[in-house]
């Protein structure tokens, strides 16, 4: 008896401790296996050259606006000094069609309107003079004619210049102005693009994050497009696991999740941002009652990006949701 009572104390001790294991190796219903997804941020430029330098390292950690890489600029900017050339050429054609003649033109004309007054003044005392002399006889009526006509001529090159004095003080043609104030912005811009083409070799962070990666070195030709840096941003930092078709119809954008990793200190909470219209996977059975179960789901919840830096792509997690 005593003997017996001793196995049967042992085995009931022993039960217990199966049922205290079988609960601790039992995980919450609430937990899901998950893990760390990262979209990373491709950095190139527009322009292709050859790469002079390269800023950061893999690994670093980069602020928004910090230099990251250069490529060779001087095709690009012996086109901007071209472009600044023939916009200042254009202004100054603008500039001359609108103030008319220039002063030292001007005063040319004034010159020859003054010698045109004064044989214009001569002629017509040569005239006055023939005029009575064929009245009196003295000359033939041949010289009168040429005396009005060099009177005439004279006149008529009075007014002439005259006139062109008055045109010099104008601007020039309307159509012509407007021509030119076209061509004036067509080269502005082609200046702006020039210099914006010149900005495309000095590539900055478009925005902060742990840099994954380089694809090029110092030397390298670098096609257009092509990225030389590869950005991990802390905010594009994410969580993907999988719930049951039993559960989904739980889960909503905003609800709250605790994430566990292996090393990770403490839990670091994430917000639900996405979940799954449909069924990540299907069961290879036909659909029925019976294996509803076996469909799974994916949820997206993001991180704080103060905390997502202890999260790492492709790291497996455990997740909880509260």
């Amino acid at each position: 008896m005593h003997v017996l009572r001793d196995r049967t104390l042992t085995g009931a001790a022993a039960a217990v401790v199966l049922a205290l294991i079988a609960g601790c190796a039992q995980k919450p219903t609430n937990t899901y296996q998950g893990y760390i997804e990262g979209k990373f941020v491709y950095v190139a430029s527009p322009q292709s050259g050859r790469l002079e330098q390269v800023d950061v390292a893999r690994g670093d950690t980069v602020t928004s606006g910090r230099p990251l890489f250069a490529l060779d600029d001087e095709p690009e900017a012996s086109e901007e000094r071209t472009a600044e050339q023939v916009l200042r050429g254009s202004e100054s054609r603008l500039n001359d069609l609108e103030t008319g003649k220039r002063p030292a033109e001007v005063d040319v004309t004034r010159a020859q309107l003054a010698q045109a007054v004064a044989d214009k003044k001569q002629a017509d005392q040569i005239l006055a003079s023939d005029e009575a002399q064929f009245k009196a006889g003295g000359i033939a009526q041949t010289e009168l004619i040429n005396a009005q006509a060099a009177a005439e001529t004279s006149a008529a090159k009075v007014r002439e210049l005259e006139a062109e004095l008055a045109v010099d003080a104008l601007p020039a043609r309307e159509q012509q102005i407007k021509a030119q104030i076209n061509q004036v912005a067509a080269d502005r811009a082609a200046l702006a693009d020039a210099e914006w083409r010149l900005k495309q070799k000095q590539i900055a962070s478009p925005r902060g994050g742990l840099v994954f990666d380089t694809f090029y070195r110092q030397g390298e030709w670098v096609a257009a497009g092509n990225p030389v840096v590869q950005l991990l941003p802390p905010e594009n930092l994410e969580i993907r696991f999988f719930v049951p078709e039993t559960v989904v119809g739980g889960m909503h954008v905003g609800g709250g999740v605790r994430v566990a990793c292996d090393g990770c200190a403490n839990a670091v909470a994430a917000t639900i941002s996405f979940v799954s219209p449909q069924s990540e996977y299907t069961p290879p059975v036909i659909y029925s009652n019976e294996n509803r179960p076996k469909l799974v789901y994916m949820v997206i919840a993001n991180p704080p990006p103060q905390t997502a830096a202890t999260l790492h792509p492709g790291q497996p997690v455990e997740v909880t949701v509260q």
